[in-house]
């Protein structure tokens, strides 16, 4: 069958649409994304703008519309932190859901750490052994571990790129005592978690997904996404710590030009850097593979297992 998955993020809404059926890997038959930025079309108090309702039900109607043209018989929308934290998010759900007919599933953050966990326990399989797994969004941090498909531990904390940028990272570039600043934050953030996570053993592969892992790999060396996603890309924690001081130093526009940075992810590459480096250093992690699957593809696998 044609299943679609619906990402309204704190960046990016996304339609993945595949072909699937159980006991098969799902094939990536179409993608489409629209760059709302949600997080930052933000009231005082918190809630979403109108003007930023506006654009996400119209963006909704015109994903659904194309996600008809691709022939998908089952949509699978769901929403992550940007709606979750909302003070309006209710009131959104019910307009999205009455001006389009979607219904619109907020996942927690341990959702998305379990759904993700299990799409990269899927790609790589039983014999990896204990995963770590990272990811990196725009509004938040999410880390599980396990053995199984279902992960020992998990947390999700509020680390995400745009998230720590838009409030702590003001220069362009930042400041030397911004920088410092929320290393010290996002060290102590993580630190919190680190425990719980040991208590279950070292893992024997540590794996991160999303955008931020992809394109800090690509300007430390690893492969272009033109070669393909069976084409191993890992990243290092000595490569992330050469790195970091040089993304610092550099404006929104210079980072923009690197291999593999788009531009409207360029500005909070650095804050991204910053949860990646101080993750790789508490989980005493010496390198990482980055995976290809993420959330979409968990939601997606979760939902081949449910079928009859």
């Amino acid at each position: 069958m044609r299943l679609g998955v619906l990402d309204v993020g704190s960046n990016t809404v996304h339609l993945l649409v595949v072909d699937a059926h159980q006991g098969a890997r799902p094939l990536p038959a179409y993608s489409h994304k629209r760059e709302l930025r949600l997080a930052e079309l933000l009231e005082p108090d918190g809630s979403i703008a109108p003007h930023g309702v506006d654009l996400l039900v119209r963006t909704m109607a015109s994903a659904l519309e194309i996600a008809e043209d691709k022939g998908v018989e089952d949509l699978l929308p769901f929403a992550t932190s940007a709606v979750r934290e909302a003070a309006n998010s209710e009131a959104v759900l019910d307009r999205v859901r009455r001006e389009t007919g979607v219904d619109l599933q907020v996942l927690t953050g341990a959702d998305e750490a379990r759904l993700t966990f299990l799409a990269v326990r899927r790609w790589y399989g039983w014999s990896s052994g204990r995963l770590l797994v990272l990811d990196i969004g725009g509004g938040s941090l999410e880390i599980a571990a396990g053995v199984d498909e279902e992960p020992d531990a998990v947390a999700s904390l509020p680390l995400g790129a745009g998230r720590l940028t838009r409030a702590w990272l003001h220069g362009d570039p930042p400041t030397p005592d911004e920088v410092r600043v929320l290393r010290k934050h996002v060290r102590a953030e993580i630190a919190r978690t680190v425990a719980d996570f040991n208590r279950h053993g070292r893992p024997d592969h540590v794996v991160a997904t999303s955008k931020t892992f992809k394109q800090l790999a690509r300007i430390a060396g690893a492969p272009s996404s033109g070669e393909g996603p069976y084409v191993k890309r890992a990243l290092s924690r000595a490569g992330l710590a050469d790195w970091l001081p040089r993304l610092a130093a550099m404006s929104a526009i210079e980072r923009g030009r690197l291999p593999g940075v788009s531009v409207g992810r360029a500005p909070q590459l650095v804050a991204g850097a910053i949860v990646a480096d101080a993750a790789l250093d508490l989980f005493n992690v010496n390198a990482l593979e980055v995976c290809p699957w993420a959330l979409r593809e968990g939601i997606i696998l979760r939902r081949l297992d449910w079928m009859d």
